[in-house]
Formats: structure tokens, sequence, C-alpha cells
């Protein structure tokens, strides 16, 4: 089934779409890409606990003396005991949900956390390079090079497919305004959605997941660090850093 508007009344606002009518297919990528700022630490304390009963223990002992520790962790809150994730691997996973953008992405209106993660090495650098070079343009930034990481991660997950042509309202792919497309996800999200995979905008032929859930993600292994040139108005290139 795809998605179609409902024919309304002349002179009536539209309604917004039956998000039931999208189709749920299952997503498996044994090793999608997700690019971060190095500022976000590589491991953290959901990263050294196996179970929740270990974590809420640990956490107990570190939040009350060490502020890092609890600023590392985020909003733990934000994500129910049950949908949680422990052990290696963990930790970046989590960050995505704890650690929420307020100013929102492209399937969030800054009120709950997405993971996003690209099929392809080429897409995940194409989508960063878009979105921070918007943030270093808007702060005048001079010449430098901005530190990422980059890691590996396996996707398996049933998700609303937003990828076939005309599945959906052109508006969800604009490249700038997000408000249908966070609409979509709020409404996606109300359902009990586990995400969407969709067409990258910043790479032709690429694609991404956005995750409502963390459970649909798993094993995200650090993979490289990547240096994105900017040159003061836009980044010139991408290089990996080696020894």
């Amino acid at each position: 089934m795809v998605l179609k508007a409902l024919a309304l009344a002349e002179g009536a606002p539209e309604e917004p779409h039956d998000v039931t009518a999208l189709d749920v297919r299952r997503v498996r990528w044994p090793t999608a890409c997700r690019i971060v700022p190095t500022r976000y630490p590589a491991i953290s304390l959901f990263d050294r606990v196996a179970d929740a009963a270990d974590f809420e223990a640990l956490y107990a002992l570190e939040a009350m003396t060490n502020e890092r520790a609890r600023e590392e962790l985020g909003q733990i809150d934000r994500v129910p005991r049950a949908e949680r994730l422990y052990g290696p691997g963990s930790g970046p996973i989590m960050a995505a949900f704890t650690h929420v953008n307020l100013s929102g992405s492209r399937f969030s209106d800054g009120r709950y956390g997405v993971f996003y993660a690209a099929r392809a090495r080429a897409t995940a650098v194409a989508e960063t390079r878009h979105h921070h070079a918007r943030f270093l343009a808007a702060t005048a930034e001079g010449p430098m090079h901005l530190p990422m990481r980059l890691y590996t991660v396996a996707v398996d997950a049933r998700v609303h497919d937003l990828r076939p042509e005309g599945c959906v309202d052109v508006a969800i792919y604009h490249p700038d305004d997000y408000t249908a497309s966070r609409q979509l996800g709020g409404r996606l999200l109300a359902a009990g959605s586990a995400g969407v995979a969709y067409r990258s905008v910043r790479h032709a032929g690429g694609a991404c997941v956005g995750l409502f859930r963390p459970r649909g993600a798993s094993r995200c292994v650090h993979a490289a660090y990547l240096l994105y040139a900017w040159d003061g108005q836009r980044f010139s290139d991408v290089y990996e850093k080696t020894a």
C-alpha cells in the first residue's frame, strides 16, 4: 500500500496523511554508517555494563559523585527501561536518544531523539558535510579541520519505508524545510513505529534510516577518525585520519 492524500471538500484544510497506509519493511544493513563529532564520548556507562540491574547500580553510584558521568549519559529517562541497550557498542546508539538535538532534525521536532545512519559511507559523509557546513557558516568559523568519528553499525528493524517514489508527499524530502517530515515523524512515533527508511537528500542514490527506538541498531563499532577540511565557506575535502 502507498500513502495517498484524501480528497477534501473545496476550501477545507488538508488532513494529515494516514500513516497506517505506509508499507512496513524489514531493513537489514550489516554495516551501516553513522558519523558524529568526536566531542561525544566513544564509550559510556551503557557500554560498560551487561544488563539493566548492573546499569542501575553503577549509575546510582556514579551519578551521585560524577557530574561528567551524568552529562555523558544525558537524559536516560527519555528511553523506557525495556527499550535500553547495554554492553559494548550500545553507548553511541543510546546517545542519540538521551542527548536529543533540541533544534530538531528531519524527522524530529526536538522533543525526541532519532538514530540516523546511512547504508553507505559516502552517504553518511554527504549528509554530515551538509549539516555541519550550515552550522559553521552560520557561526562564521574560520578555516579549520573538524574532527569526526565514523561508526559502523548493524541495522535490523521493521520500519516504515518512505523510499518508493510517490509513497509520500514530496515535501517530506524538501532540502531545507522539515515541517512535513517532522509532522510525519511525530505521527509515526505516536503510532508505535520503529522508524523510517528514506532516500538521502544529500547523496543521489543513497539510503538512510531514522530509528525511533534503540533496539533497531546493534554492534556499533568505531571504524575511523575523519577530518572535515573547512576553508571558511565550505568543506573542501574529507580525510581519514591515520596514525
